[in-house]
């Protein structure tokens, strides 16, 4: 494409912001190739061809081909991730991912749709292709160390306190298996009743977290409710 070619004949170093853009556009034309063909169908060379670069530019951002799913992947969890970046500790979390994700005054979603099927589509073909469930895997794992940062927040802990760790290993539990749950369902075209209806959706999330960590993380803090 022309844009991403535009990025790389540009002097001198390229900024981390536009190293993320060319790398997340890489990876989105690699993951319409993988799910469209398979994964050992598609060669380094065609994904560059599909993006308007050469493959030693391709190289040069990431190791291999299955590595190149890694930045569509994150984006599986990075609307999440950012909501609970901005939970203020007077609500509780069904009540902040409601507002966040379907009030009125919510912000537009950082990841687009076609982004979000993508991750599902690539998150899906980790079941059977164990490369990508490395990239799926690493993705899990950027989550949880974020999730420590923000229940330790929460908590007035530090993020590498041992009980704080072990919430945010929770927590993310419930993120990688629900994002599997929904993303399989959505894309074998089950009945979604209960999965689009946000008040639904939001009470799975936040009640499946306040389980896995004991009732450590969900409720609001400091305003007497709880």
């Amino acid at each position: 494409m022309a844009r991403a070619m535009a990025v790389t004949k540009r002097g001198g170093g390229m900024s981390e912001q536009r190293r993320a853009r060319l790398r997340l556009e890489i990876s989105r034309e690699a993951a319409r190739l993988f799910w469209e063909q398979g994964v050992s169908a598609t060669s380094g060379d065609q994904i560059a061809e599909a993006v308007g670069l050469s493959t030693r530019t391709i190289w040069r951002h990431f190791r291999n081909k299955e590595a190149c799913a890694e930045p569509i992947v994150m984006q599986g969890v990075v609307t999440l991730l950012g909501v609970l970046r901005r939970w203020p500790r007077e609500l509780s979390l069904e009540e902040h991912l409601l507002a966040s994700l379907g009030g009125p005054g919510r912000e537009k979603p950082p990841v687009g749709l076609a982004d979000e099927m993508l991750a599902m589509k690539m998150i899906r073909l980790a079941d059977t292709e164990p490369a990508l469930r490395s990239a799926w895997l690493m993705a899990c794992d950027q989550t949880e160390s974020e999730l420590r940062a923000i229940i330790g927040e929460r908590l007035g802990r530090p993020a590498d306190d041992p009980d704080v760790r072990v919430h945010a290993a929770a927590a993310g539990s419930v993120v990688r298996v629900l994002d599997e749950h929904i993303g399989n369902a959505i894309l074998d075209g089950s009945d979604l009743t209960g999965m689009t209806e946000l008040q639904a959706l939001t009470r799975q999330y936040a009640g499946a977290i306040r389980t896995a960590t004991d009732g450590a993380v969900g409720d609001p803090i400091g305003d007497g409710r709880g």
